[in-house]
């Protein structure tokens, strides 16, 4: 078969593609008519995580399942897109890691709202200024971020997704390595490269700045300053990377959570985090645990966090396997409930990959 023959079907099966592919569209825009008539929320992680998991079981080839899941949600963001438009609040200013995460989870059809402060996210999804807020919550190497765990405290809101990013770090500045003399960046990206820095720049005067982001725009306006941040914070704000990959850790993940004003649905593969607060007595704790084992439900983690109103009093928070509509997970919360002051349901949510 001729080269002009073979290139000739490629292109009928490009026009079936696209025409199967407003086909898809004309469908998401009729179930866009009905979440509006009934006022459901637009955004479905655990429908997305369904759709994409099923493509994958059916896929046989030779696209790589990767592939198959970045062309998948592709198609689903520029779905939600048409069926409307996010406001998407995340931990600014542009360019850093939470901005990074909200732009893999919603693409850039949302429209994404830079916030200086936590709190500020929690409290424009409360107000409904936003649709939902990106905010980070642990790191693989210095663990959670206190601030975000204690925002829930007193909200309402739900996490309907979970995303893990990859973080690079690197030194950022306009001159060389040798001329450094400051270097600024986030508390949390400072812990992340504390090693490199002791090693590489022992006498630079150690800065911390509200974020990455805004420690690379410090150092773009100050001679002999740096700013350990993203390649992305090096493009828009002019610098150039004096050393890539300083993580101490080659393996450096942050998760970030997806804060919205409703539970997700179920995925088949979801997470369910909760706090709760007990008695201050003897094997309290192990008995607050003890239903997730009888019903064999597997923890991912648990954090205890003071709750700021009383001395010495402490809310424990905690990840396990499962959805909180899952049979076995109801039984459960429902003994944790009964032996503890109170229980709170943060959000059951698709585990990311």
């Amino acid at each position: 078969m001729k080269l002009r023959e073979i290139r000739g079907q490629i292109d009928q099966l490009d026009s079936r593609v696209l025409d199967l592919l407003n086909e898809r569209v004309k469908k998401v825009l009729e179930i866009a008519k009905l979440k509006r008539e009934k006022g459901e929320a637009y955004y479905s992680p655990g429908r997305e995580r369904v759709i994409i998991d099923r493509l994958i079981k059916q896929n046989k080839g030779p696209l790589p399942n990767d592939v198959v899941k970045e062309i998948i949600q592709i198609i689903l963001r520029a779905s939600l897109y048409l069926e409307r438009r996010l406001k998407v609040a995340y931990f600014g200013p542009p360019a850093t890691f939470t901005h990074l995460a909200a732009l893999k989870n919603f693409g850039k059809q949302a429209d994404l709202i830079p916030v200086r402060s936590i709190g500020g996210i929690f409290a424009l999804v409360e107000k409904k200024e936003a649709d939902y807020g990106v905010v980070p919550v642990e790191n693989s190497t210095e663990g959670v971020v206190s601030h975000t765990l204690d925002m829930f405290l007193d909200s309402d809101l739900k996490i309907c997704a979970e995303i893990i990013l990859e973080v690079f770090h690197h030194l950022l500045g306009k001159g060389k390595l040798k001329d450094v003399k400051k270097v600024y960046s986030h508390p949390q990206a400072l812990a992340q490269c504390r090693m490199w820095l002791e090693e590489n720049l022992p006498a630079a005067k150690i800065c911390e700045a509200e974020s990455t982001a805004k420690a690379a725009q410090l150092a773009a306006e100050e001679d002999g300053a740096a700013a350990i941040a993203s390649e992305v914070a090096a493009s828009l704000y002019g610098l150039g990377v004096l050393s890539a990959h300083i993580e101490d850790r080659p393996q450096n993940y942050t998760r970030f959570l997806v804060i919205g004003r409703e539970y997700s649905e179920r995925s088949g593969r979801d997470k369910t985090s909760i706090l709760f607060s007990i008695k201050d007595r003897v094997g309290a704790l192990y008995d607050m645990l003890s239903p997730f084992r009888k019903y064999g439900i597997n923890l991912t983690k648990i954090e205890s966090r003071p709750t700021k109103r009383k001395a010495w009093e402490y809310v424990f928070f905690v990840d396990f396997v499962g959805h909180k509509d899952d049979e076995m997970v109801k039984k459960a919360l429902s003994e944790l409930e009964e032996e503890c002051f109170f229980l709170k349901i943060l959000g059951s949510y698709p585990k990311a990959d």
